[in-house]
């Protein structure tokens, strides 16, 4: 009896422990991906500093601060949508574990 209890427990467990995991390999894809954006940008802007001792003229200046603002844009939407992606595809996975556990009590 308190084996046959003990497994039910267990077993009304698992779809908490999917969703605890899918969680948490989604925190680290989003923990690795802002990151990688944040080294993007240091980068970015350690260069653009390098950059700014060649300037000869205003007109140098105002390019290169273009350029920069230009990276850093296209750096942070890269990040933004590999966050939306990391987001949806941990989405579509805590759905399907609540479907499958929904048509577990329907059966």
């Amino acid at each position: 009896m308190f084996q046959d209890m003990n497994k039910k427990i267990t077993d009304s467990m698992g779809p908490f422990k999917e969703l605890v995991n899918i969680q948490t390999k989604m925190l680290e894809e989003l923990t690795r991906q802002q990151m990688e954006c944040t080294k993007s940008c240091i980068e970015a802007t350690i260069q653009q500093t390098k950059e700014m001792q060649k300037c000869q003229s205003p007109s140098d200046l105002i390019d290169l601060q273009r350029s920069y603002a230009k990276e850093l844009e296209d750096t942070l939407k890269c990040a933004s949508e590999q966050n939306l992606k990391a987001l949806q595809e941990a989405r579509t996975e805590i759905e399907d574990v609540a479907h499958s556990t929904f048509d577990a009590f329907n059966k």
